[in-house]
């Protein structure tokens, strides 16, 4: 896909100007040369170009709030003075994998006060003798060289990616602690909840003693009922005693009244 189409797929009936980030990266270029990308995109901040075989960046419109510019794994040679005429605001550059041979090919870049990382991985002027050295005197506004500082400390991701990635890393931050904060809170909740089942246990043992001590009343009356019981038993052995008592003394004077009578 020619490049000229890929924009207008990308843009989505979207206008120009509402674009912010534009990925063109795998189409064709026109000749070696940027087609269909204009001074429309007044507010594009990333641009990315990779493998679309650029000889030169000689067509790039001029794109004022552009910060980030991908170019890696094309055939440039050379021509970096319109990036100074044309973005004046880039801070990022990925120059990686394009034919670049000396540091005077570079010296156009002086004039991108905000470059802040220039990457050139690949490209044939990393291998000559103190290139990092050279790089850092020729451009001392860099604070990167192919991901590293001038005393070989790597850059961090907020350094190495756009302005702005802070943001979404303190919004993580924030709801971490919202979620510890939620656990803290589930936590003191579920302690809660179990200290109300030990009152409610303690509650149950208590009203469980009480039956006990009222079944302990009912069998101190079953006794009580044996011994009214065995009071009754003693009456009547009694009475029976006495009734037989009173026969044999009846018997007794019946038979003197028959002696009496003979």
């Amino acid at each position: 896909m020619d490049m000229k189409k890929r924009i207008h797929l990308e843009l989505r009936n979207r206008t120009p100007s509402d674009v912010r980030e534009l990925v063109l990266d795998n189409c064709r270029s026109n000749e070696g040369k940027i087609e269909g990308l204009t001074a429309e995109f007044v507010n594009l901040e990333f641009l990315s170009l990779i493998n679309v075989g650029l000889l030169s960046v000689s067509n790039l419109p001029k794109l004022g709030k552009l910060k980030k510019l991908e170019l890696s794994d094309n055939r440039i040679s050379g021509g970096l003075d319109v990036l100074a005429e044309k973005l004046p605001n880039l801070t990022h550059l990925n120059l990686s994998g394009n034919k670049l041979k000396d540091i005077s090919t570079l010296e156009p870049l002086k004039k991108l006060d905000h470059l802040k990382s220039l990457d050139l991985f690949n490209c044939e002027v990393t291998n000559l003798n103190d290139y990092r050295e050279s790089v850092f005197k020729l451009l001392p506004q860099l604070a990167y060289l192919d991901g590293y500082d001038m005393d070989d400390r790597e850059a961090s991701d907020s350094d190495g990616e756009a302005d702005g990635d802070g943001v979404d890393d303190e919004d993580d931050e924030e709801g971490e602690e919202e979620e510890d904060e939620d656990e803290e809170e589930f936590d003191e909740e579920e302690d809660d909840d179990d200290d109300e089942d030990e009152v409610e246990g303690e509650e149950d043992d208590e009203d469980g003693s009480g039956e006990d001590e009222e079944e302990d009343f009912g069998q101190d009356g079953e006794v009580e009922d044996d011994e009214d019981d065995d009071d009754d038993d003693e009456e009547e052995e009694q009475g029976g005693k006495g009734e037989k008592r009173k026969r044999e003394a009846d018997d007794e004077d019946d038979d003197d009244d028959d002696e009496e009578d003979d």
